[in-house]
């Protein structure tokens, strides 16, 4: 699954900087995850580097985008690829 932010983001900025794949921005409120660009740091790292630092935990799984580590693993490859 990609994982998402919840609107209980407070903008601390420092989930942006953690991510390996470029997936995190702003958005027009709140910081916002590309899903295309989430791989929950499935070939970088152990756990997903956000979820980490992220000082009010509001970045869950996103139920809408289920997706396997094998998924996952593919979309590394092409991310990384390019």
């Amino acid at each position: 699954m990609a994982l998402m932010i919840t609107d209980e983001c407070i903008n601390c900025d420092v989930c942006e900087p953690e991510c390996p794949n470029d997936a995190i921005s702003p958005g027009e409120e709140i910081y916002v995850i590309n899903p295309n660009l989430c791989t929950e740091c499935v070939g970088h790292f152990d756990e997903p580097q956000c979820q980490q630092v992220c000082p009010v935990d509001c970045i869950p799984l996103d139920p809408e985008r289920p997706e396997t580590q094998e998924q996952l693993m593919e979309k590394y490859r092409i991310i990384t690829a390019a």
